[in-house]
């Protein structure tokens, strides 16, 4: 089976101004991606039109024009989106019938990164058969064989942004959120603008914290991944502003963390048992069934069994959750109904006919009309249905993604694990699919402390850092799951 180059689970990232992050890949990858997408549409006799957005990186119009200039000299129309979330791409592109969408953003990632990923014009991810024959034409396409952009082929479309806008305040039309004071972090990425209007629109009494366009502070002590690591730091701002609630995005804002009105961390396995329990019990879940990766809590194991809805598990990845659910719906057919899946970091899918990947303000809406119904009106509330189990994320940066099969001393440890975590329930190692990291997931019973968790993970994450030959002192992060925070090392 062949596999790609440069395309990882989640397109193609790096650090601007290193390759394949510069303008020139970013010109011979326009060329391809036009090529190969326009085959497409010569077949059924359509002018190809490429939708861009991006989120406030510095880096990114100048990657924009250069994607641009590769776009137009295969004959394809680009409308400009401007800085517009992932997820308004990915509906835009469908809700408009573009030959294809495209996102330049790294996500989460520092601002010194960024990234590109593509959409069909059915709203998904590109697929293997496309990258594949995309990076061919890449491979074979030299930089001065390709024309100057054709500027009469680009137009600004800003506009379109509004239709995003109105698809989110139509899906909850009866929300009111008159009443509430709500505190939201935009990371100072996509959502910048349109998460504080969505809340207004709706009624909400908005405090708006990391707005700030300019690209160099995007993700930096902000943001739904910072809320994760350090909660204490929101939970405080929240209480200073009076906020009966908080909401974190992510750069991209394809991810989502509330604190609820405690201030404590309601993360992705929360928001997924809160939503299942209410689609199920108004017979919209689709397949009856949640889905997520094998990186989720197993207290929604337990959740889901005790409430009635069936759970499905699959490998990380968001793609791979939307497959499950598209799978889901093509033996189900039940259309009307909701697939329902996503991961802990905060990227759910709330997946129809129009809507098609994880969406940040999407999910925002979906769980403030869930606690806006609940008989107390209380986040925390909702989130006390589930008790999760003890459980972290380690993650470490690698010199270099050796496979883990060959590291020794690694796998030697791991076969130990068990006679020092006698409750140990779940592990996953595996390195990132997007970044030069290793990752760890343990998870145990009761009778262990995400302390007793966060010691081993340390440990093992010097093992791993030691055998890839990556420096001493490299960056080591444990994320307690359950509770939110980061653990010391010891």
């Amino acid at each position: 089976m062949q596999t790609v180059k440069f395309f990882g689970t989640d397109g193609i990232r790096g650090t601007y101004g290193n390759y394949p992050m510069t303008e020139e890949f970013m010109t011979r990858l326009g060329y391809a991606v036009g090529t190969v997408l326009g085959h497409d549409a010569d077949a059924i006799n359509e002018q190809p039109i490429v939708i861009i957005g991006r989120d406030t990186r510095q880096s990114g119009p100048g990657l924009q024009q250069a994607l641009t200039r590769g776009l137009t000299a295969t004959g394809a129309i680009v409308w400009d989106l401007g800085i517009l979330p992932t997820p308004g791409v990915a509906f835009l592109t469908q809700e408009h019938q573009a030959t294809a969408g495209v996102v330049i953003s790294a996500s989460h990632n520092p601002a010194e990164q960024n990234g590109i990923k593509f959409f069909s014009r059915q709203g998904t991810k590109l697929s293997l058969e496309q990258e594949l024959e995309i990076e061919s034409i890449l491979d074979a396409t030299a930089l001065e064989n390709v024309p100057a952009m054709d500027e009469s082929k680009v137009f600004d479309r800003l506009d379109l942004q509004a239709d995003y806008l109105r698809d989110l305040l139509e899906s909850q039309h009866e929300l009111n959120l008159n009443g509430k004071r709500i505190l939201v972090d935009c990371s100072n990425g996509a959502a910048y603008h349109l998460a504080p209007r969505a809340l207004e629109v709706l009624g909400a009494d908005v405090v708006p914290i990391n707005i700030d366009s300019s690209g160099d502070t995007i993700n930096k002590n902000a943001g739904s991944e910072r809320a994760r690591s350090k909660p204490a730091e929101l939970s405080a701002i929240m209480q200073e502003k009076g906020a009966d609630l908080a909401i974190a995005f992510d750069g991209d804002a394809d991810r989502v963390i509330f604190l609820d009105e405690l201030g404590r961390l309601i993360d992705g396995d929360h928001m997924l048992a809160i939503l299942a329990d209410y689609l199920h019990a108004k017979d919209l879940l689709l397949g009856d069934t949640l889905v997520t990766t094998v990186m989720a809590n197993g207290a929604l194991k337990t959740y889901a069994q005790n409430q009635g809805f069936k759970l499905k598990t699959t490998p990380v990845g968001d793609k791979y959750v939307t497959e499950a659910l598209q799978q889901i719906l093509d033996d189900t057919r039940e259309l009307g109904k909701i697939g329902l899946g996503g991961e802990q970091s905060g990227h759910i899918i709330l997946l129809d006919q129009t809507h098609q990947t994880g969406d940040g303000l999407r999910t925002m809406t979906f769980v403030l009309a869930v606690v806006m119904h609940s008989d107390e009106q209380s986040l925390a509330k909702l989130a006390d249905r589930i008790e999760k189990y003890p459980q972290l994320v380690a993650s470490c940066d690698v010199a270099q993604k050796i496979p883990l099969a060959e590291l020794k001393a690694l796998s030697a440890r791991l076969e130990t694990l068990s006679d020092d975590l006698p409750g140990l329930v779940e592990m996953n190692s595996r390195y990132s699919g997007t970044e030069n990291k290793y990752r760890l997931m343990l998870e145990t019973d009761t009778r262990h402390t995400a302390h007793d968790l966060g010691k081993i993970a340390w440990e093992i994450c010097a093992l791993v850092q030691a055998e890839t030959g990556t420096p001493a002192g490299s960056k080591i992060e444990v994320l307690n799951v359950a509770d939110g925070g980061l653990i010391p090392k010891p």
